[in-house]
């Protein structure tokens, strides 16, 4: 589980568990809930619409098998059922916000009956970006839910009725993979479900999505320039994990994702141009341009005078030796910020390998 997440989730927990603290737990919850949601938005605004029905994992054991998109639908199916049917006894998001039709899904369950391929097709019905609105959408509704409790209500059970009014609300299929889900839910009480699954639950499936992600990522790299058109070696950059590059449709750059066309500005300028990078430019030293525009991006500069110089291949084999040397995560902190020392250090760098 995620470090961060896993902590701020004990806090949580330990915190609601106190009259005294109740309040501020249940701030700790929606904070953690928020910063969930956040990276499913990395997720969800970059990524090219066949990212959300792919199945990288087809066939594994775990929550990674499943697609982008049911992971989406499903965590927040589950949380609209049991927040409204199950707990306020009143209308899911789902149906006063008409979000069947407008997501396009042919279906009102959490998903847990569908299988393999039945996934995948599922997935591709739906319009990921209108889905996203459903899922805040859910979220905001169950953070005014959270927010309106009390220390006591922590102790509620769910009767015989309860559970009829989710039956009878059709949502959770009649399948054996999905029909535990009624007696599991009702079988808590309102604190049970705090954990699972208004934090447990989401944290666990968005760590799937993230593999998920990363995995596309990684097999959209294979076979692509792995240099960035800023210069920047993208095989030695911290969010390769994770990011396609500019080369591919995942790409997740820092730089990329602070635009709203998801663009960063030095591929559009490359593109215009019709050159390959920002090293067959002429302005490159002086340009104040996307990526340059930072007062802490010469090294990156540098990386592209020294493509100028010596081509992409032996940048790439000089970052390899530099990055053993000193293992960095940005190459900021072995090239520093000034533009012929960062260059200078590459260029030792390269002849120390000759």
């Amino acid at each position: 589980m995620n470090k961060e997440w896993s902590e701020k989730n004990k806090k949580m927990q330990s915190l609601i568990g106190r009259e005294a603290t109740f309040a501020e737990g249940i701030e700790a919850l929606i904070d953690l809930r928020n910063d969930l949601l956040t990276q499913v938005s990395y997720i969800v605004n970059p990524y090219p619409e066949e990212a959300f029905y792919q199945m990288p994992f087809a066939g594994a054991d775990g929550y990674h098998s499943k697609t982008l998109a049911y992971s989406m639908w499903h965590i927040f199916r589950i949380e609209d059922i049991v927040a409204h049917t199950l707990i306020c006894g009143d209308e899911q998001v789902l149906f006063t916000g008409k979000w069947q039709k407008k997501t396009g899904s042919p279906i009102i369950t959490t998903g847990n009956e569908l299988k393999g391929e039945e996934i995948a097709e599922f997935s591709k019905k739906l319009n990921v970006k209108v889905l996203f609105e459903y899922c805040k959408a859910v979220k905001d509704s169950t953070d005014e839910l959270l927010r309106s409790l009390a220390y006591k209500d922590l102790k509620r059970k769910f009767s015989d009725e309860d559970k009829k009014r989710v039956i009878d609300s059709q949502c959770v299929s009649t399948d054996e993979a999905a029909f535990w889900l009624v007696d599991y839910w009702c079988d808590k009480d309102v604190r049970g479900l705090l954990k699972m699954p208004f934090s447990r639950h989401w944290i666990m499936h968005i760590e799937a999505m993230c593999r998920i992600s990363n995995k596309l990522c990684q097999n959209a790299r294979k076979g692509a320039d792995p240099i960035a058109r800023c210069g920047l070696s993208c095989n030695h950059c911290f969010l390769r994990s994770w990011c396609g590059g500019c080369r591919t449709a995942y790409n997740t750059c820092s730089d990329a994702m602070n635009h709203p066309d998801r663009v960063c500005p030095n591929t559009s300028c490359c593109k215009g141009k019709g050159i390959d990078g920002c090293y067959e430019c002429d302005a490159l030293v002086s340009c104040r341009k996307g990526f340059y525009e930072y007062d802490d991006i010469n090294a990156i500069k540098a990386m592209g005078l020294f493509i100028r110089k010596y081509g992409k291949a032996e940048l790439l084999k000089t970052m390899d030796r530099l990055h053993k040397e000193h293992d960095f995560e940005k190459i900021q902190e072995v090239l520093g910020n000034d533009l012929e020392e960062g260059l200078a250090i590459l260029e030792k760098t390269r002849r120390g390998r000759n």
